[in-house]
């Protein structure tokens, strides 16, 4: 990848999946049927403000469905299952085969993660599940690897070694709040600890996005 003297980690689009997947679409809807300009500088407010302080369209989103309907919409299995969408804004453009071949693996990952609330109460089929996400984490990082011996600069190192820990931190946690939910059968948890994976899984996507291939 060319590099340069920028830092790539503070110069990249906000992640969240609360953004991309959930509230930029649904604006985008609003402007084809009403205002397009009103709609863009909602879509340009959202964006500047998450950068800004991540999380807050997740916390922005729960909170107005929580006031409208308590007891009938659990936004963090709502975003899961959301999540497994695949959103342009997380996309790698290149033609070079590792490139899809990562983009691809790191769709997949989110897409099986996305099924976990229509499957955690058949057992077998979970247990099948998890076993395709452990494979797809694996697969993931070793995509991630196989791009980075061969394109990525010595500039961005460092970011991406930092953001690949994080996606192993939040994989074995997410392995941790499985067995937690096998004892105490806690879903919010397990929801949320997926949802925090393919956030991690995004934030690789867009390190490489933030930079151009030799």
């Amino acid at each position: 990848m060319a590099g340069s003297s920028n830092d790539h980690h503070t110069s990249m689009k906000p992640v969240s999946v609360s953004l991309h997947v959930a509230l930029l679409p649904v604006l985008d809807e609003l402007a084809n049927e009403f205002d397009d300009r009103t709609a863009h500088m909602l879509k340009e407010a959202f964006t500047k403000t998450e950068s800004q302080v991540p999380g807050f369209t997740q916390e922005f989103l729960n909170g107005l469905l929580q006031k409208e309907a308590p007891d009938e919409i659990n936004f963090t299995e709502s975003l899961l299952r959301m999540s497994g969408r695949d959103s342009p804004e997380f996309a790698l453009q290149y033609r070079e085969p590792e490139f899809k071949k990562l983009s691809d693996r790191a769709q997949l990952l989110k897409l099986i993660l996305s099924r976990i609330p229509d499957e955690m109460h058949d057992r077998p089929r979970f247990l099948q599940t998890i076993k395709d996400i452990a494979s797809a984490i694996k697969d993931l990082l070793d995509a991630v690897n196989e791009v980075f011996r061969r394109y990525s600069s010595r500039t961005n190192r460092r970011t991406l070694d930092a953001q690949k820990r994080e996606f192993v931190k939040c994989s074995k946690n997410f392995s941790d709040t499985l067995k937690i939910y096998f004892r105490d059968g806690q879903e919010a948890r397990v929801f949320a600890s997926a949802n925090r994976l393919i956030q991690q899984a995004n934030a690789i996507l867009m390190v490489f996005k933030s930079t151009s291939p030799d």
